[in-house]
C-alpha cells in the first residue's frame, strides 16, 4: 500500500499549498470558534476534549457544537434533539447533546454551511469545532491539535500506511498542541524529550494529559464500582479506535474480562446483539453505551475525563480567555 500513500501524500501536499497560498479561498466568521482536532484518524480524546471544553466554559458562554457526525446514516444539516438517535447523527454528537442540556449540537458535514445556520438561529457566543482541524475552508479563532502520547504524528505515517490523513507541518495552524493519553507519572523529562520532538514554534504551547477511568459505573450497574466486579468474569465490548488504555487500566485493576474487538463506530448486528445479551455483565466504552443502551439489557460504561499535568489546565484556559475576551 506504500505507493497509494505517496499519492494520497501528494494530494494533501496540493490541497494545502492551495490553501496556504489563497488560491483556495477559506473563511473566518464573527463567532468565536474552537477547531479541536488531529492530524490522524481518531483515537487521541478529541470528543472528551470537547467535554472538558464544555465544562469550563459553559457558565461563561452560550455553546453551539458543531460536528459531521461521523458514521450517521441521515444526510445534511441536523440540529440535535430528544428524539435523535446515534443512526441518524453518530454517536459522538448525541454523547456531548445527552450529557450537556445547555448547549446545542449541530452536525454538517460542510462546516461554513453549519456555522452560517449556527449563527443566523443559535446566536451563540461560542462554537466548537469537533474534529474539524483539516477541513481548511473554516479558519477557526483558536485551534487545539491533538496527538495521543503512544503514536505521536511525527512518527507517523500517510493513509493507508499509517495513519495520518494531514501533513504532519500542518501542525503549524494550531495554538496549542496536546499529547493525550500519557501515563499519569509522565517524568518531565520524557515531557521534555516530546517537546523537542514535536519542535512546536515560537508560542506554540505543547501540554500534556492523560485519562482518568470513572470506578463508578453509569448504565444499568450505576451502584456498583469496578472495584465490585473483580470476582465476576466480565465482558468488555469496544467499538472505537483505539481501546487499548481502556484495557490496560481494567487489567492492571485486576478484573478479568473477555475483549470483544469492533472497529470504530461499529453498528452492532443482532447476532452480536444476541451474543451481548447472553452475558450477565457486560461494560462498554460512552460512545458504545450511545449506540447501543436500547440494545442491550445489562449494559454499564466506564467514563473517562482528560486531566493535565503540570499547569495545562490553566495554560489552556489563559489563552482561550485571550481569545474569547473574558
Amino acid at each position: 500500500m506504500f505507493p497509494f500513500s505517496l499519492i494520497y501524500a501528494m494530494v494533501v501536499y496540493i490541497r494545502n499549498f492551495m490553501y496556504d497560498h489563497g488560491l483556495l479561498s477559506t473563511r473566518r466568521f464573527k463567532t468565536p470558534t474552537i477547531c479541536i482536532g488531529n492530524l490522524s484518524v481518531g483515537g487521541t480524546g478529541k470528543t472528551p476534549m470537547t467535554e472538558l471544553l464544555i465544562r469550563n466554559l459553559q457558565a461563561k458562554k452560550r455553546i453551539a457544537v458543531l460536528s459531521r457526525g461521523y458514521g450517521r446514516k441521515r444526510k445534511g444539516l441536523v440540529m440535535l434533539s430528544e428524539d435523535s438517535t446515534a443512526y441518524e447523527v453518530g454517536d459522538e454528537p448525541l454523547q456531548l447533546f445527552s450529557k450537556f442540556k445547555d448547549i446545542s449540537v449541530v452536525v454538517e458535514a460542510d462546516r461554513q454551511k453549519g456555522i452560517t445556520y449556527i449563527e443566523k438561529e443559535l446566536k451563540p457566543d461560542l462554537i466548537l469545532l469537533d474534529d474539524a482541524f483539516q477541513h481548511r475552508r473554516v479558519t477557526p479563532s483558536f485551534s487545539i491539535l491533538l496527538t495521543a502520547f503512544d503514536s505521536l504524528y511525527t512518527d507517523d505515517w500517510y493513509l493507508p500506511t499509517g495513519d495520518l490523513r494531514d501533513s504532519k507541518n500542518q501542525a503549524k495552524r494550531a495554538d496549542i498542541i496536546i499529547v493525550t493519553k500519557c501515563p499519569s507519572d509522565l517524568s518531565d523529562t520524557t515531557q521534555a524529550e516530546i517537546r523537542n520532538k514535536l519542535d512546536p514554534l515560537p508560542g506554540q504551547e505543547v501540554l500534556f494529559c492523560y485519562f482518568a477511568y470513572e470506578q463508578q459505573l453509569k448504565g444499568f450497574h450505576s451502584k456498583m464500582s469496578l472495584k465490585d466486579l473483580k470476582e465476576h468474569e466480565l465482558t468488555l465490548v469496544t467499538g472505537v479506535a483505539n481501546p487499548e488504555p481502556l484495557v490496560r487500566y481494567l487489567e492492571e485493576g485486576g478484573l478479568h474480562f473477555e475483549h470483544l474487538i469492533f472497529g470504530d463506530h461499529h453498528y452492532f448486528t443482532e447476532k452480536e446483539l444476541q451474543l451481548f445479551n447472553s452475558r450477565e455483565y457486560v461494560i462498554t466504552t460512552e460512545k458504545d453505551f450511545i449506540r447501543s443502551r436500547d440494545k442491550i439489557d445489562k449494559l454499564s460504561y466506564i467514563e473517562v475525563r482528560h486531566v493535565f499535568l503540570n499547569n495545562g489546565l490553566e495554560v489552556l484556559s489563559a489563552a482561550l480567555e485571550k481569545v474569547l475576551g473574558s
